[in-house]
């Protein structure tokens, strides 16, 4: 899942503009959504849209959202699990 997690980091920084962030500095397992990052909801449809045209999987339900986009880490696990 490391590779997942490295290929998310560089998507989320080029897709939500965070230009002053480096992988390295994205910690995995820091709150995504609110947290230190700035990730606010009209970035979660940024997000949401990356994950259903690069892997194929539509989160259609807030609750699911709020649970798959609260740590990177998660949101790994979420791809792996429901990747076709």
């Amino acid at each position: 899942m490391s590779t997942l997690v490295e290929e998310l980091k560089v998507k989320l920084i080029s897709i939500l503009n965070l230009t002053d962030v480096k992988p390295e500095d994205f910690d995995e397992h820091a709150q995504l959504v609110g947290g230190e990052l700035g990730i606010d909801s009209i970035d979660v449809l940024e997000m949401v849209v990356m994950v259903e045209k690069d892997y194929g999987i539509t989160i259609n339900n807030q609750e699911v959202g709020q649970k798959v986009f609260s740590t990177l880490a998660n949101l790994a696990e979420y791809i792996e699990e429901n990747s076709p």
